[in-house]
């Protein structure tokens, strides 16, 4: 299946120390500064290979190559990550080397990968969903690509010691080092006396292929800011942080092993585009991408390696206050060594409960989940706490693949050693286009809290587990319940639930939009507008949309870079089995 949305977009390389000032810089659409000689108008195939610092640490388990069809082999270097998971016996962490390789092309390019152990066995090579069609010879591996892809190339079933593949999109623009709006680095390592580099409104930091960056990048309270390119940060702690602001992108970056906190945390902010993203972790807490009390986020296109979850949403937590809504993750790759894949709703404000709502997860795939802890399990986990409610989530086209320890779902509300309180409920839960196909699932569970705190309308449709299609006319013996033929624990403060064939209409009424009818979005700086709508929806669609903004026809985001100043009438619809519903909305792009 193709991933539809991974545009990657956007970096380049740069040659200045953290501390110079830099404006905002677009890297989609049309965008200030100087394009390069790099950004004309260039053949079909093109490969691009960054060079690698020396200080670096390299994995000699692989030698890769890459060529354009009829072109020269040129080496990829092959950087070492560290991966975590845990000893079920002792609780003590287990660190292992794993292999990271990046490159850019366009058009087709063609990859060689020779193992160090000699003759290969067999070989696959992940997410599976893409049937990349490859072929082995002895200790080789060769296949080509013709579309950006996130891979995993695993000898003779090690997942552990494996090597992963990120093959991005050439940038498109790129800033000039010299440019007095960008805080340029360039090839090479690069050391902050304080370990931060704080992002000023109006700026782009820029890390140029080659470039590592020893430090975490901030934005706090600051709007119209960005962090791009093809470079790589290897922070001592989280790796980058958005605090307080608004119109943030991250694009393209490599994100290498934190020995303690996040990737990428997103709190009490607004308007937030993560891309292309690489992250791998093995410390303590090394969450991919946690997001607290923000609203309209999106994050597309990523690859998330962690050892703990790789996607958290959350209410409050720390200074972070306020609901959470508006939230979509599209096009990704997830791999949790520990805990989670997908994380919901533990940590909020009993004193002044919030809302997560209109949550989307879209076309993604979920490599691996290991957990031991059972109240920490769940591929997708809805575990609202702290008086929070959980409403208005769609997950729909996942490929869920064999994973080591814990469960397809894990749908609770609960009070465990985080919470000052049990969550409010789980409420209008649209689960669609799910597969899991493996032998190592435990029994998923859903269960709400008590008669007050329930879990209320989740529908299942066309969720097939091991090629079998579970729904309510399935065959069964008469006296089984639908969720025994999972098999799932689903408990009394369940109302509500549904298993649908693909076939079978979901909604009885026709939809009502339930999205605001005013956005407001800046000239040249990211910008997403969640189309929200009752009775299940299938499909979305938008008219006359400023420039640079498109619509997700599958999850009803409306997103990218509007370009002109002005007002514009948008009519947006939604549509389900029953009818159409229209709505008109006012998108005003201001003057940045």
């Amino acid at each position: 299946m193709n991933h539809t949305h991974v545009t990657g977009l956007s970096r380049r390389t740069l040659i200045q120390a953290a501390g110079a000032t830099a404006a905002a810089y677009s890297l989609l659409g049309t965008a200030a500064g100087t394009a390069s000689a790099e950004d004309r108008p260039e053949a079909a195939d093109r490969l691009v290979v960054h060079p690698v610092p020396g200080a670096m640490p390299i994995n000699t388990s692989y030698v890769v190559k890459a060529r354009t069809p009829g072109g020269q082999w040129k080496p990829v270097p092959v950087l070492r990550a560290t991966t975590k998971t845990i000893n079920e016996k002792t609780g003590s962490g287990i660190i292992r080397p794993t292999s990271v390789a990046s490159l850019d092309f366009t058009g087709t390019v063609e990859v060689q990968v020779t193992s160090a152990k000699g003759a290969i066995g067999s070989a696959r090579v992940r997410p599976l969903s893409y049937d990349i069609q490859h072929e082995v010879s002895g200790d080789t591996i060769t296949f080509a690509l013709t579309e950006p892809r996130n891979l995993s190339i695993e000898i003779d079933g090690d997942i552990y010691g494996n090597l992963q593949l990120h093959a991005n999109p050439i940038e498109k623009t790129r800033p000039e080092a010299d440019d007095p709006d960008v805080i340029y680095f360039g090839p090479g390592m690069h050391t902050p006396s304080d370990g931060v580099v704080k992002v000023p409104s109006g700026k782009t930091v820029y890390l140029a292929g080659g470039a590592v960056l020893k430090a975490r990048v901030e934005f706090i309270n600051v709007e119209n800011a960005r962090l791009l390119g093809r470079g790589i940060i290897t922070a001592s702690d989280a790796a980058t942080l958005v605090k307080f602001s608004k119109n943030i992108e991250i694009d393209g970056i490599l994100v290498l092993n934190p020995k303690s906190g996040y990737s990428c945390t997103i709190g009490q902010s607004k308007q937030v585009t993560v891309r292309n993203l690489h992250s791998y972790s093995s410390g303590q807490w090394g969450d991919g991408i946690d997001v607290f009390s923000s609203e309209d986020v999106l994050i597309e296109g990523v690859w998330m390696r962690n050892s703990d979850d790789c996607i958290a949403i959350y209410a409050h937590r720390w200074d972070y206050y306020g609901d959470c809504r508006n939230v979509t993750v599209r096009d990704s790759t997830l791999w949790a060594d520990v805990a989670h894949p997908v994380n919901m709703g533990t940590h909020g404000n009993p004193e002044q409960p919030e809302t997560i709502e209109n949550i989307v997860f879209s076309n993604i795939d979920v490599l691996q989940h290991r957990e031991p802890q059972v109240l920490y399990q769940g591929c997708f986990a809805l575990n609202p706490g702290d008086s929070n409610l959980i409403r208005n989530v769609r997950i729909q086209d996942v490929r869920v693949e064999d994973f080591t320890w814990g469960q397809l779902f894990n749908m609770r509300v609960m009070a465990n050693r985080y919470n000052a309180s049990p969550g409010r409920g789980i409420h209008d839960v649209y689960v669609r286009d799910v597969t899991y196909n493996g032998k190592n699932e435990h029994m998923p569970i859903v269960v709400g809290y008590d008669a007050d705190r329930q879990i209320k309308n989740l529908t299942f449709q066309n969720l097939a587990i091991n090629d079998t299609v579970i729904a309510d006319t399935m065959q069964k013996p008469r006296w089984y319940l639908t969720p025994d033929m999972v098999p799932m624990f689903v408990n009394e403060h369940v109302t509500g639930l549904r298993f649908l064939k693909d076939s079978e209409a979901a909604a009885t009424v026709a939809p009502e939009i339930t999205s605001a009818g005013e956005a407001t979005a800046t000239a040249r700086q990211v910008f997403n507008h969640l189309v929200t709508a009752s009775a299940l929806p299938t499909s979305y669609d938008a008219e006359g949309l400023p420039q640079g903004l498109k619509v997700d026809d599958r999850t009803g985001l409306i997103s990218g870079i509007p370009q002109v100043p002005g007002t514009y009438k948008v009519t947006v619809s939604a549509t389900n089995t029953v009818g159409t519903a229209t709505k008109s909305v006012s998108i005003t792009v201001q003057h940045p």
